[in-house]
């Protein structure tokens, strides 16, 4: 009797074709559509985005740093640390006040849910302040050479891993209404200048908030004014950035703008 011979293989269900270079249009529209369909499902249509370095460390962590540290290099990379960890705690802080706040604007949609990179540093910090306040938060974790997975307080279901930063990149403009950028290094950098760019050349809406934490590390990092005096922004493109150096001004900035601008629904993102 003729063995009966083995019915092809569905191309969608074919590991070895999704994973060629020939399918790479399919895994980069995984890494919209995927998306598209978790935050539409818990009713997500706009963010506060947290960027910031993954190296700074809970005030916890610092101090058990120092407590531990021996040689003096040891001890001075403590200190650093410990006075690093303040921005950690702001962001925590910040987070939890932000997600206290939006949770009274409507019981039916999720407003302005706290989004971050996914990783540790100030972007744990976000999503542990808004777990803290009972409030749901995204995490945007990318795929890299060194192990860094997912922080402990994304919500589980809003948690997601891209292989591509573009793709990456995009849900951090998509649905942003407000970005809060604390100290970080190229990471923080590279993606701080992405947005501008985007909203410099009106790709996203110039209304839309960029709120720079920390002017005591990023005049030292950055000189801002600089680029006006020499002409290479204008003053309207200066004016993109709004600049806050403790919790409460930074929510005061961030609630008024919020509310000013983006508490009707974008029909733009419909």
């Amino acid at each position: 009797m003729t063995e009966r011979k083995r019915a092809p293989t569905k191309a969608y269900q074919n590991p070895g074709f999704l994973e060629s270079k020939d399918a790479r249009a399919l895994r980069i529209l995984s890494e919209y559509l995927e998306p598209k369909s978790r935050f539409d499902h818990h009713k997500v249509d706009d963010t506060i985005v947290f960027m910031g370095s993954a190296r700074i460390k809970s005030r916890e962590d610092a101090e058990e740093l120092v407590r531990k540290a021996k040689s003096d290099k040891d001890r001075e990379r403590a200190q650093m640390a410990l006075k690093m960890s303040a921005y950690y705690e702001a962001a925590r802080e910040l987070a939890y006040r932000l997600t206290t706040w939006s949770k009274e604007l409507d019981r039916e949609e999720r407003r302005f849910v706290v989004c971050t990179g996914g990783g540790p540093g100030i972007m744990e910090a976000a999503n542990r302040g808004a777990a803290e306040a009972g409030g749901k938060s995204i995490g945007l974790s990318i795929e890299l050479p060194h192990e860094q997975r997912p922080n402990d307080y994304i919500s589980p279901e809003l948690s997601f891993m891209f292989h591509y930063f573009f793709m990456r990149k995009l849900w951090f403009a998509q649905l942003a209404k407000a970005l809060i950028v604390f100290p970080g290094g190229y990471g923080t950098m590279d993606e701080l200048w992405e947005m501008l760019t985007l909203m410099q050349t009106g790709k996203l809406q110039r209304r839309n908030l960029i709120l720079i934490y920390g002017r005591k590390y990023w005049d030292r990092v950055l000189d801002w004014k600089h680029m006006l005096r020499c002409g290479t922004i204008n003053s309207q493109e200066y004016k993109l950035l709004q600049f806050a150096d403790t919790v409460d001004e930074a929510f005061q900035r961030v609630c008024d703008d919020l509310q000013k601008h983006h508490l009707e629904p974008d029909m733009l993102l419909q």
